[in-house]
């Protein structure tokens, strides 16, 4: 586990955007890393983020400012920084040496919801994935309290269903199971899964957000959490370039 000074090497080199951390210790393995010119070859190898100078293929790696991190939110855990009643947070599941970075959550999910959740301190990242005007898609997983019937999925999936904000319009729906529905939609409003189906007489048991936008929860298990790529962060700049005008 983490300090305020300490990382694992492996997450190091993830972060730095060199590889995935499994990658990372496949490099490890393989001496091109070197710390203090020394190659390291041990897995969960801890480096002094203040002192030690980690060098990759020669060339010496800098940790930059911005932090992405992609977290596999569990049930019982508040999408918040900080909570006043002192319940626990998703920041619980983060290494405190992240918390000078002044990390927050991306979107919000409620105290039951599980699945993808970004936190990160990149305002404008932040606003590609949550503003009406990018059009970014979640994709949820819902199970129901009973099996829901074909014509209030009709209902759902053609547009004809009210909330207090308007007209509810989805991207598809589709059952998996007599109970259990796989959604997708591009809507922020609060609670708007468990309220669509409110609205229909069905009482949502599970909900687990399984995709935002080009990001996945796959390989994540419950209550952890990896670092973005590279080349995950500059395809949300990507899409979102091109679905604002959309």
């Amino acid at each position: 586990m983490f300090n305020k000074k300490k990382i694992r090497l492996n997450h190091y080199l993830s972060y730095a955007g060199i590889a995935s951390r499994r990658k990372s210790d496949k490099l490890i393995q393989s001496g091109i890393v070197e710390v203090n010119n020394k190659p390291i070859y041990q897995l969960g190898y801890t480096i002094n983020i203040d002192h030690d100078v980690v060098k990759f293929n020669g060339e010496k790696i800098v940790i930059k400012n911005r932090i992405y991190i992609l977290l596999n939110k569990p049930k019982g855990f508040i999408t918040t920084t900080k909570d006043k009643f002192y319940r626990k947070t998703i920041m619980d599941l983060i290494p405190n040496y992240y918390y000078k970075y002044k990390l927050f959550p991306v979107g919000r999910l409620d105290l039951s919801t599980t699945g993808i959740l970004l936190i990160t301190n990149d305002g404008i990242l932040s606003q590609m994935l949550t503003h009406p005007k990018y059009h970014v898609q979640k994709i949820y997983k819902v199970i129901l309290n009973k099996t829901i019937k074909i014509q209030d999925l009709n209902i759902i999936e053609k547009g004809n269903l009210y909330l207090k904000e308007g007209r509810v319009r989805i991207n598809f729906i589709k059952r998996l199971k007599r109970n259990e529905i796989k959604i997708g939609l591009c809507i922020g409003w609060n609670r708007i899964i468990k309220r669509i189906f409110n609205k229909l007489n069905y009482k949502v048991v599970r909900l687990d957000r399984i995709a935002f936008g080009n990001l996945y929860k796959k390989n994540i298990s419950v209550g952890d959490f990896r670092f973005l790529q590279k080349n995950e962060i500059m395809k949300i700049w990507k899409n979102n370039e091109k679905n604002k005008y959309y």
